[in-house]
């Protein structure tokens, strides 16, 4: 059972910091001078994560979340107004995280069986590889304000347009056998997303051999053979 150190479990703590922060977490194995130090409003981010994923959105206060952040429960509301706009700041960043993902992967030069497969491909290997996250921005949506929810519910609506342009593209030039070209993209999205949910490293798939199986799946749902 991996250590908990002052409150906040480690092994997630590195996770979501390193993956989503972009900042790194030493070991606590290693002198203290060389962990970098993380702003207040990260550590409470990385508390929220944390506390979402374990206890869910409604189960888990305030309190929780400064706790795990090794803050006053005062603080919290220093830097953000409500529970709800910790989940929308975590949801809102993944969200535009999977979308400069698909930007930085695509290429719309190459031939559309290609770029479902690499983009699928990259879109299931990172919910693999960070699950935990994953599971608070796509499983917590409901708990999100009107307004912030119709803020994500866009970013998604925007992701899915992207796939399915490539879906279109392929069905176009002929590469692609598909009756319903919407049903068809959110499928493939539905069950990329799905894997956050009961990822765990030790009994699957590496993440990017996980992205490669269903990259895999994509192409034969659409007819293509891939790559060669």
């Amino acid at each position: 059972m991996p250590r908990r150190e002052g409150g906040v479990n480690r092994q997630v703590r590195c996770l979501v910091a390193e993956c989503f922060l972009g900042v790194n977490v030493v070991s606590s194995t290693e002198p203290t001078t060389r962990v970098q130090p993380v702003a207040a409003r990260e550590r409470l981010l990385l508390a929220a994560v944390e506390a979402f994923a374990a206890k869910g959105f409604n189960a888990t206060t305030t309190r929780d979340i400064a706790n795990g952040a090794q803050m006053s429960s005062a603080a919290v509301y220093v830097h953000f107004r409500s529970k709800e706009e910790l989940l929308f700041e975590l949801s809102d960043a993944g969200h535009r995280r999977i979308m400069g993902m698909i930007d930085e992967v695509d290429d719309p030069s190459s031939p559309p069986g290609e770029r479902l497969e690499t983009v699928i491909g990259a879109f299931t290997e990172h919910h693999a590889r960070e699950h935990v996250r994953a599971r608070v921005v796509n499983y917590e949506l409901a708990s999100l304000a009107p307004e912030h929810l119709e803020t994500v519910m866009e970013l998604r609506r925007a992701i899915t347009r992207r796939v399915r342009a490539i879906v279109d593209a392929g069905i176009e030039n002929g590469d692609f056998d598909v009756t319903d070209s919407q049903a068809t993209t959110n499928a493939m999205l539905s069950m990329g997303i799905d894997v956050a949910r009961w990822y765990r490293a030790e009994n699957s798939l590496p993440p990017e051999a996980m992205g490669e199986f269903y990259a895999q799946l994509a192409t034969r749902m659409v007819g293509s053979r891939g790559r060669d």
